[in-house]
């Protein structure tokens, strides 16, 4: 299993970035739950969306505050997260996340089988 992560950069203080992950490499007949977890400098890494494979549900972390929005497209193998109205504590690394097996998965991405490399997000003040 393979994830790429993209779309990362400078931002201003209430921009928006959409970034990017390719997913590839599940085993057949698998069930995935995707998303994405972000490290700030100085802090441990957390939960910012999730999304299921199988009925396309999504769940936040508490930063969301409505402001991410994670989508899926199943036909191309890839996830989004849409980050609206930047703010400079958004600042950090976000780590596109994976697991798979054979039965649904759904919720949270608690403890995730496998992170990509990440793209850093820098918001400026």
């Amino acid at each position: 299993v393979q994830l790429q992560a993209s779309g990362g950069g400078l931002v201003q203080s209430g921009g928006s970035l959409r970034l990017s992950c390719a997913a590839s490499g599940f085993p057949q007949n698998s069930y995935q739950r995707l998303g994405w977890y972000r490290q700030a400098p100085g802090r441990e890494r957390e939960e910012v969306a999730c999304i299921s494979s199988s009925d396309g549900s999504t769940t936040y972390g508490r930063s969301n505050q409505g402001r991410f929005t994670i989508s899926r497209d199943a036909a191309e193998n890839m996830i989004y997260l849409q980050v609206d109205n930047l703010r400079p504590e958004d600042t950090g690394v976000y780590y596109c996340v994976a697991d798979w097996t054979y039965y649904e998965l759904k919720g949270p991405c608690v403890a995730p089988r496998l992170y990509g490399q990440g793209t850093q997000v820098t918001v400026s003040s």
